[in-house]
C-alpha cells in the first residue's frame, strides 16, 4: 500500500574508505549537490540583479511568500516518511483559513478560540486520512485526493464563490504580520518547527520508526513496529501543520476565499520531493526539504525579477517536480541496485593423508 518508498542512500564510511578525494567528492555529490546549487543560483542572481535581488526587501518578501510553503511542505514530509503521500496539504489549507476568518467575524468566537477549532479539525482529518489508509487500505494516494477534495467542495459550498470578509483582530493579524528582527515571523515559525521535526526525526525512535515503515513496512513490523499506530500518527501531525497554515494564510490575507490555497499544493510537493533527493538522497528529510523550498523561491523570485510572466511559476514548480521526482527514483534504483559483497569464508585446508 506504499505509494512512495523512503531509503537513504548515503555514504557510509565503509563505502568512502579506500576511495580517493575525486572519488570521495563524487560520492558526496548527490548528497550536497542541491545545497550547492542554491547558493551558487543566489550568487548568480545578486550578480544580474545587484539593485533587487540580494536586498533585504527582497528577502522579506520571499520568506513573507514561501514561508507557508515550507510549512506545507514539512507537513507533508512527515506523511512521506513513512511511505505516504497527503494530498490534503493543498486542500484542507482552502477550508482552514476560510473558517479561521469564518469562526471570528461570522459567529464571534475569540480568536484564539478559533485557531485551537481549526487545529482540532485538521487533526480530525489526518486522524481521517489514517484511517481511509490503514483501516480501509486505500492508497494513501487516492484517500487523500478524495478527503482533500471533499475539503475544497465543503469551502465552495460555504462562501458559494463569495468572499468571506469582516473585521479581524489585531491579536490574530500580528500571527502574520509582526516582523522579528526584520524578517516575517512567519520565517521564524517555519525554522522552529524544522527544528523540532529534525529533532524527532534523526535522535528519537519515533523518527527511526517512521523511516523504517518507508523502507520496509513489513519488516517493520516484524519487528515490532505497530506501523498503523504511527502511519496514522503521520497523517494527525500533516493534518495540524496543515490547519496550522490555514490559519497563517488567513491571517495574511485576512480575507477567505476557495480560489485561493489550491496553489500551494504543487510547490509544497515539490520541496518535500526535492528534499528527497540532498542531504539524505532517497529519503524525505527536514533541511532537504528546506533546501527544496529554498531554491525554488530563489529560482522564482530571479526569474520574475527579469520579467517572467505570470505563468513562469507554476511550470517551474512543474518541471522541477518531474527532475526531483526522477532523481529520487534513480537514487532508490541505485540504492537497490547496491549489493553488499558476500561475507568472506575460510576455506577448509586439505591435508595430505600420505603423509
Amino acid at each position: 500500500m506504499n505509494s512512495i518508498k523512503s531509503t537513504a542512500l548515503e555514504p557510509t564510511r565503509s563505502e568512502l574508505s579506500g576511495l580517493s578525494f575525486g572519488q570521495k567528492a563524487a560520492r558526496y555529490l548527490p548528497v550536497y549537490g542541491l545545497p550547492i546549487l542554491t547558493l551558487l543560483l543566489i550568487l548568480l542572481f545578486s550578480l544580474l540583479l545587484p539593485r533587487t535581488f540580494p536586498t533585504l526587501l527582497n528577502l522579506r518578501s520571499i520568506v513573507s511568500d514561501k514561508a507557508i510553503i515550507a510549512l506545507l511542505s514539512l507537513a507533508a514530509m512527515i506523511p512521506m516518511a513513512s511511505g505516504r503521500i497527503d494530498l490534503t496539504v493543498g486542500y484542507g489549507i482552502v477550508l482552514w483559513h476560510i473558517l479561521a476568518i469564518s469562526l471570528q467575524t461570522a459567529f464571534g468566537i475569540p480568536w484564539p478560540i478559533a485557531v485551537l477549532i481549526v487545529l482540532l479539525l485538521g487533526v480530525v482529518t489526518g486522524f481521517i486520512n489514517g484511517l481511509l489508509v490503514e483501516v480501509a487500505r486505500i492508497d494513501s494516494f487516492i484517500a487523500t485526493l478524495g478527503t482533500g477534495t471533499v475539503l475544497y467542495a465543503l469551502a465552495m459550498w460555504y462562501t458559494g464563490g463569495r468572499q468571506v470578509v469582516g473585521v479581524l483582530p489585531e491579536g490574530f493579524l500580528a500571527l502574520n504580520g509582526t516582523m522579528l528582527f526584520g524578517l516575517p515571523i512567519t520565517g521564524y515559525y517555519v525554522i522552529v518547527l524544522a527544528l523540532v521535526m529534525w529533532l524527532v526525526l534523526e535522535y528519537m525512535p519515533i523518527g527511526r520508526y517512521l523511516y523504517a515503515i518507508g523502507a520496509n513496512p513489513k519488516a517493520a513490523a516484524l519487528n515490532g513496529i505497530p506501523v498503523q499506530k504511527f502511519v496514522m500518527g503521520a497523517f494527525v501531525a500533516s493534518g495540524a501543520m496543515t490547519a496550522l497554515g490555514g490559519v497563517l494564510l488567513a491571517s495574511k490575507l485576512r480575507i477567505g476565499q476557495a480560489s485561493v490555497g489550491l496553489e500551494y499544493l504543487l510547490p509544497a510537493l515539490v520541496g518535500a520531493f526535492l528534499g528527497s533527493t540532498t542531504i539524505k538522497p532517497g529519503r524525505v528529510n527536514v533541511w532537504g526539504t528546506i533546501i527544496g523550498v529554498v531554491i525554488l523561491a530563489a529560482g522564482i523570485s530571479g526569474i520574475q525579477q527579469f520579467g517572467g510572466s505570470f505563468w513562469v511559476e507554476p511550470l517551474f514548480n512543474g518541471v522541477t517536480l518531474l527532475v526531483a521526482i526522477g532523481i529520487a527514483g534513480y537514487a532508490q534504483r541505485r540504492r537497490g541496485a547496491v549489493v553488499p559483497p558476500p561475507p568472506a569464508t575460510s576455506q577448509p585446508t586439505k591435508t595430505n593423508d600420505n603423509a
